[in-house]
């Protein structure tokens, strides 16, 4: 089965519901979505394990005269992340029709779009359509954003084009830079990472398209110093737009690092080791600071989305096995955790008159135990408790940057305690202090339940089984590490 049907099938049925009428589009775009879960599902299910490199390959040359190649592809590197994806714009679709839109038809074809995008740019296998479809995401966030969102979302929308354009076009920079001088010496004008992962690259040019690429990873996360759209745009957000917003498209970027980065410039990767790691404790640190000072469960979320991307991406550049592995599973737990996370914001909001503030908040568990003990699991997910699947991938990315940096790995360890405090604070704020003047506890409805319980069961089935996508991507970490790690030796 081609994945381009896995890739273009969301967008096909936001163009049908664009042609039916309004009150049907939402069921169109969402059974689109579910079949395309289906089909993801298929995947992993067939896939072998044991064998080397790409399955399922697509590689059909798209433009003959500059050398891009429409290649797809899976492997242990994208398996999951293609799966969490589906499975998470699935629920966030579901979650979305449990309201009426203005425009319902544009809405939800912009969304449907959003989810073509992301999984174009997992699947690709070329870098100048990994560019491309890297770009498109931005296009229909661009309008869910700044149509569909609340409060100054005009600003927000700003905000977050400026970041983002800026960082494409460093690396739209850097991805042509890569292929013309690979191409140089009579070789052949390609944009096919296969291919460019044969080409050494001089040192001195390894470093500035690094410097390209980390700049437009790290805008799309956010990781601290450039997360300034972050807290406008969280704030302005339609809640299901949010939700994937912060579960899969930061993803991209940590992916990037991890399919690009490492395998085409393993030189300027071991250069930057200590910059980036930096980064990585200074955005974790940074993060979970700010997460404990908020009182907005949304930015508290946010925030918390930067601490949890800060150890992903130390993970990536402690350049060991075990780090980029621990990196890779926690992309999937994190993803996984913060989508029901948002969605009990949007059920904590419901019964507060609207308001998203903990402080509005409060007496929800005596009468509601079920949204409880959700909230509870996934909370306990996100802040990594032993027992649960987050908990194994951040002790593989310790694991891994102990072994490279051990001064670094140490302060990085206060995250873990730092998780503790700002995610029991906003569980306890909101279910077991005085409920606030306008709170009211009533149990989940069954369009809530629907849409948060079987995330949660997920977060519980990987839980009890993280081995899942750690065997399935084991073989292909070592081979997007083993360059950089020689080049340490």
């Amino acid at each position: 089965m081609p994945l381009s049907l896995l890739i273009w099938l969301p967008a096909v049925s936001g163009l049908v519901a664009v042609l039916w009428p309004a009150r049907w589009a939402p069921r169109v775009v969402l059974a689109g979505s579910v079949i395309t879960l289906v089909l993801a599902i298929g995947y992993v299910a067939s896939f072998d394990r044991g064998a080397e490199g790409l399955q399922w390959v697509t590689d059909e040359t798209w433009i003959a005269e500059l050398g891009i190649h429409y290649k797809l592809g899976l492997d242990g590197l994208n398996l999951f992340l293609v799966l969490v994806t589906a499975l998470l714009f699935a629920a966030a679709l579901l979650h979305a029709n449990l309201r009426e839109w203005e425009r319902p038809r544009l809405f939800f074809f912009m969304f449907a779009l959003a989810e073509s995008a992301v999984l174009g740019a997992f699947l690709a296998q070329d870098l100048a359509l990994f560019v491309a479809f890297f770009d498109l995401m931005l296009i229909p966030f661009y309008f869910l954003i700044g149509a569909w969102g609340r409060g100054e979302r005009v600003r927000a929308t700003t905000k977050l084009v400026i970041y983002t354009l800026v960082g494409s076009l460093f690396m739209l920079a850097g991805a042509i830079a890569t292929g013309v001088i690979a191409a140089e010496g009579g070789g052949e004008l390609t944009f096919v990472l296969s291919d460019l992962a044969q080409v050494q690259l001089a040192e001195g040019t390894q470093q500035w398209i690094f410097l390209c690429f980390a700049l437009a990873f790290l805008v799309k996360m956010p990781l601290f110093p450039v997360h300034g759209w972050m807290p406008d745009g969280y704030r302005a957000m339609p809640l299901p737009v949010l939700a994937v917003f912060s579960a899969v498209l930061s993803k991209v970027a940590a992916y990037g690092f991890l399919r690009v980065v490492l395998p085409l410039y393993p030189d300027a990767s071991v250069h930057f080791q200590e910059l980036m790691l930096l980064l990585a404790v200074a955005a974790i640190l940074y993060g979970s600071v700010m997460a404990f000072t908020q009182t907005d469960l949304r930015l508290i979320l946010g925030f918390s989305s930067m601490a949890q991307l800060g150890f992903i991406v130390l993970g990536i550049f402690a350049l060991r096995p075990e780090g980029a592995q621990g990196a890779l599973l926690q992309m999937v737990n994190h993803a996984l955790v913060v989508v029901p996370l948002f969605f009990v914001v949007g059920a904590l909001a419901a019964r507060a008159g609207g308001s998203e503030d903990i402080r509005d908040m409060g007496g929800m568990a005596a009468r509601a135990p079920l949204l409880a003990a959700t909230f509870l699991i996934a909370a306990l997910a996100n802040l990594a408790m032993p027992g649960f699947a987050n908990f194994v991938g951040e002790f593989y990315i310790l694991l891994g940057v102990f072994e490279s940096k051990l001064a670094i790995a140490i302060v990085a360890s206060t995250g873990v305690v730092l998780a503790s405090v700002y995610m029991l604070r906003a569980f306890i704020a909101t279910m077991h202090n005085r409920a606030g003047s306008r709170a009211e506890s009533r149990e989940l409805s069954l369009g809530e339940g629907v849409a948060i319980v079987p995330l949660v069961v997920c977060v519980l089935a990987l839980a009890l089984y993280p081995q899942l996508p750690l065997a399935r991507s084991e073989k292909s970490i070592d081979a997007s590490v083993r360059t950089a790690q020689a080049v340490q030796r």
